[in-house]
C-alpha cells in the first residue's frame, strides 16, 4: 500500500499527517503574524515617500524569507533544531540558547492549536478537498487572529485571498453551493459596512475597520449567505464575553479598542465544522411544536 492509499483509507492516518503539517505551518504562521505587520509598515512608508517626491530609503530586503529569524534580545540565529514546532520550545525550556531571554509561550501555542484543528479537520471531513479547504481556513483565521491582537489590522495580503480561494473552492459545491457563496460575500461585506456607518453617523465614531467587513465577506464566501446570521451572533457573543472579561480582569476601559476579527475568525472556524448542523437543531427548534 502506498503512502497516498494509507492516507485515503486509514483516517488516523490522514488526522495524523495533518497533524503534523499544522505544526509546521503552525511555526511559518508565527513568522507571518511577526513580519507582515512590519512589511506593511515598510510598504506604507515607501509609498508616503514617494507622494511626497522623495526617493524612498535603500533599506535590506525584508519579507516572509530574509533575513533568517533570530532572537529580539542577542540577535542568535535560531537554527534548524532549534526550529522544531513545540520540541524545540520544549528542550530550550522556553529560553533562548544565546541569552537566556524567555520565549514568548505563543509561539508553541500558535503551532499546537494549528496542528489539531489540522488534525480534527482531517478526522472530521476525511481525506478530499472539503479537508484541504479546511486547513487553508484554518490557517488563514489564525494569522488574522494573532495579527488583529496585535496591531488591530487584518491584512488584505490574507483577508482577499480568503475570500477569492472560498470561491473557488465552492465552484464544485465544496461548502455551499456557488450563488450562496457570491451572494455570502456580498451580504457579509454589507452587514458590516452597513453597522459601521449606522454607528459612525449617531456617535461620530468609527466602531470597526474595513478589514471586518472583508473578513465576514470571505466568511460569506466559503459558508454562504445562509451562515451569517449564526457567525454573527456567536462572534458577538464571544465578544461580549471577552471584552467584559478584559474590563474585570485586565482593567481595560471601555474607551480602549478591542478588535473584532479573532472573534469573527472564531465564528467562522465554528461554521466550519458544525455550522450546518447548528443551523439545522435551531431550524428543527422553532418548527417543533
Amino acid at each position: 500500500m502506498s503512502f497516498l492509499e494509507l492516507l485515503q483509507t486509514v483516517p488516523a492516518a490522514f488526522a495524523g499527517a495533518c497533524l503534523i503539517l499544522g505544526l509546521m505551518v503552525g511555526s511559518f504562521l508565527n513568522v507571518v503574524i511577526h513580519r507582515l505587520p512590519k512589511m506593511m509598515e515598510l510598504a506604507w512608508r515607501q509609498q508616503c515617500a514617494e507622494l511626497r517626491g522623495e526617493e524612498p530609503a535603500a533599506a535590506p530586503a525584508y519579507n516572509l524569507i530574509v533575513p533568517r529569524s533570530a532572537c529580539p534580545h542577542c540577535n542568535h540565529a535560531i537554527g534548524a533544531w532549534e526550529n522544531i514546532p513545540v520540541i524545540s520550545y520544549l528542550l530550550l525550556r522556553g529560553k533562548c540558547k544565546g541569552c537566556g531571554a524567555a520565549i514568548s509561550p505563543r509561539y508553541p501555542a500558535i503551532e499546537t492549536i494549528s496542528g489539531l484543528l489540522c488534525a480534527y479537520a482531517a478526522w472530521h471531513f476525511g481525506y478530499g478537498w472539503a479537508a484541504a479547504g479546511a486547513l487553508l481556513f484554518i490557517w488563514a483565521s489564525l494569522a488574522l487572529t494573532a495579527i488583529d491582537f496585535d496591531t488591530q489590522l487584518l491584512p488584505d495580503d490574507i483577508t482577499l485571498p480568503l475570500l477569492w480561494t472560498g470561491l473557488l473552492f465552492n465552484l464544485s459545491g465544496t461548502f455551499t453551493d456557488l450563488q450562496s457563496a457570491v451572494l455570502g460575500a456580498v451580504f457579509g461585506y454589507l452587514a458590516l459596512w452597513s453597522v459601521y456607518w449606522l454607528f459612525k453617523l449617531a456617535t461620530g465614531k468609527e466602531g470597526m475597520g474595513y478589514g471586518d467587513f472583508k473578513l465576514l465577506a470571505a466568511l460569506g464566501a466559503w459558508f454562504g449567505w445562509q451562515l451569517l446570521p449564526l457567525i454573527i451572533i456567536l462572534s458577538s457573543l464571544v465578544g461580549a464575553v471577552a471584552g467584559i472579561a478584559l474590563m474585570v480582569v485586565a482593567k481595560h476601559g471601555r474607551n480602549v479598542p478591542i478588535p473584532f476579527g479573532p472573534y469573527l475568525a472564531g465564528g467562522g472556524l465554528i461554521a466550519l465544522f458544525w455550522g450546518q448542523t447548528l443551523t439545522q437543531s435551531y431550524l428543527q427548534l422553532l418548527a417543533a411544536p
